[in-house]
């Protein structure tokens, strides 16, 4: 069993920037893949980026491209989520989710929220403008 725990939300003004955490226990990441969601109130939920851990190969919702940054440290069996720039728009709670599969390359599974096997509870970000 693995246990999702995210931190490193907060309020932040536009333009600002956040790093956000997802610490795994239980089970090592190393051949799994990991995505952040979020969804704000009254929205629906959105994928935001996921990275396959062994490979490094990630994934970005255009929205977010050029501006949040996914990525993972072996040691500390953690994956991140540098989010710069940040927009009004971007106010949401966060959640990863990892899976026991990796995603295939142009595959469109990592945006999904059933395809991965495991969540955590959540970090709120806000961004005021």
């Amino acid at each position: 069993q693995v246990q999702l725990v995210e931190s490193g939300g907060g309020l932040v003004q536009a333009g600002g920037s956040l790093r956000l955490s997802c610490a795994a226990s239980g089970r090592t990441f190393s051949s799994y893949a990991v995505g952040w969601f979020r969804q704000a109130p009254g929205k629906d939920r959105e994928s935001v980026a996921a990275i396959n851990w062994r490979v490094g190969s990630t994934y970005y919702t255009d929205s977010v491209k050029g501006r949040f940054t996914i990525s993972r440290d072996n040691d500390k069996n953690t994956v991140y989520l540098q989010m710069n720039s940040l927009k009004p728009e971007d106010t949401a709670g966060y959640y990863c989710a990892a899976r026991r599969r990796l995603f295939l390359p142009g595959s469109s599974s990592w945006r999904r929220w059933g395809e991965y096997d495991y969540w955590g509870q959540g970090t709120q970000v806000t961004v005021s403008s």
